[in-house]
């Protein structure tokens, strides 16, 4: 696994990453220093006008289906009873660690923003949900340096999976059973925690909200949530990392910029894995995720895989599925099966051992499959298989006639996660851009 440089866009004024220079956790005094737990000139907003403001910026989720924020807040504010906020920083794509980087290196962020959203849905307790360990070691940390919280808040830490991070095995886990998704409905904002209505939000989202809460408004206020974001840059560049960069510019731009890339890759694998692969197309496309929606593919948590010359996307679809296949809940017989199912497919193609049936049976797999599941796993597998077919029509047919040498190397049963990335800190190096 590599190890991992940080930095920031030259084009951004860093919002979620600690300014250039600054290196180290940041404890309270520092975080303070920057301006946190303090507010605007008129205090934090709270309640509705602080759920109203969070509509207004177009904040979306950032932990991969890009929920608007706004609706989620309002949809668990308005249930009756008491309310639950669960922090999900339980990052199970191996090719992200945004999550990680943020809780381990900036709590004090996150917290202001939980206790921000806490506030927002009349929350009566607040959990911080995560598997690694130095992340809860780290937020242990900087609750002890806190005064008395207006809400409690619990550092719950479970095994880590693919699936730990879906919402309902964040509440299944919570009440004590196994991380693992649940049949919907009820959803999380109907029935979570404790039977309470619930809102799981991402760790990066929940990031953005002191900045949102302080007093920001009117004209202002627009576009808020839709400045910056936090790219994990990976696989074949020079420079890989964990990159504060703009909404906006093409996705190229910001690979060979902060990536160092020589010129135009072979093809991304988008949103770690669940998006799917794009070819050299992708290059010119706007980081945007209406943009990306649009071309079959999408942003999910930001972690964009290089595939380069020597990467051949025939084999690097096979990869993942078969990750697919092995790291599924195990629960429902439609993504059992049907992850099985693509996985054989796609790596007999890479073998050199599947034929046009097999390549018709993989279209048909990937049309229908989807939706079927308790949670997206399937989806994401559907995905892969999906947009390997369409991006990438040329390399499939040659890989029915013959295997590939790139792909005579790969060893499809490896139990380590295709593309993962350390976020381990004493692997990280500060690079200023």
């Amino acid at each position: 696994m590599p190890s991992l440089n940080t930095g920031i866009h030259p084009a951004v004024t860093p919002r979620l990453m600690l300014p250039a220079g600054a290196q180290g956790r940041e404890d309270r005094a520092a975080y303070e220093a920057r301006g946190g737990y303090s507010g605007g000139p008129n205090g934090y907003l709270e309640g509705e006008d602080l759920i109203s403001a969070v509509a207004g910026t177009g904040l979306r989720g950032r932990g991969g289906a890009a929920f608007p924020l706004g609706v989620k807040l309002a949809a668990v504010a308005g249930q009756p009873g008491d309310h639950v906020l669960v922090v999900n920083g339980e990052e199970g794509e191996p090719a992200s660690v945004k999550d990680r980087w943020l809780l381990r290196t900036r709590p004090h962020l996150v917290l202001d923003g939980a206790l921000r959203a806490a506030s927002a849905i009349g929350a009566v307790t607040a959990y911080v949900y995560v598997s690694d360990g130095l992340a809860a070691e780290s937020v242990r940390t900087a609750l002890a340096e806190l005064d008395e919280l207006p809400v409690p808040v619990h550092v719950r830490t479970v095994p880590h999976s693919y699936v730990a991070g879906e919402e309902t095995a964040a509440v299944r886990a919570i009440n004590g059973g196994p991380a693992k998704p649940a049949d919907k409905p009820p959803r999380p904002f109907e029935e979570g925690v404790a039977g309470c209505p619930t809102l799981v939000s991402n760790v990066e989202t929940i990031a953005n909200l002191p900045r949102i809460a302080a007093g920001q408004a009117g004209p202002n206020r627009a576009g808020l949530g839709r400045e910056t974001f936090l790219l994990t840059l990976t696989g074949n560049c020079p420079r890989p990392g964990l990159y504060e960069v703009p909404f906006g510019g093409p996705l190229g731009e910001a690979a060979e910029t902060l990536g160092g890339l020589a010129g135009p890759p072979r093809g991304y694998l988008m949103g770690g894995y669940f998006a799917g692969l794009l070819n050299s197309r992708g290059h010119g496309l706007a980081l945007d995720y209406d943009v990306f929606r649009d071309q079959g593919s999408g942003l999910g948590c930001g972690a964009v895989i290089v595939l380069g010359p020597a990467d051949c996307p025939v084999s690097s679809a096979a990869q993942v599925m078969a990750y697919f296949d092995r790291n599924n809940a195990s629960q429902c017989g439609s993504c059992f099966n049907g992850t099985a199912a693509m996985s054989g497919v796609t790596t007999a193609l890479a073998s050199g051992l599947a034929g046009p049936a097999d390549v018709q049976r993989l279209e048909s797999w990937a049309a229908f499959l989807p939706g079927r599941g308790a949670c997206a796993t399937l989806d994401g597998a559907a995905n892969v298989a999906r947009s390997l077919l369409r991006e990438f029509p040329a390399e499939v047919e040659a890989h029915v006639r013959d295997r590939c040498g790139q792909c005579a190397e790969v060893d499809f049963s490896a139990r380590t996660p295709p593309f993962a990335v350390a976020a381990y800190a004493e692997t990280v190096e500060e690079t200023a851009l």
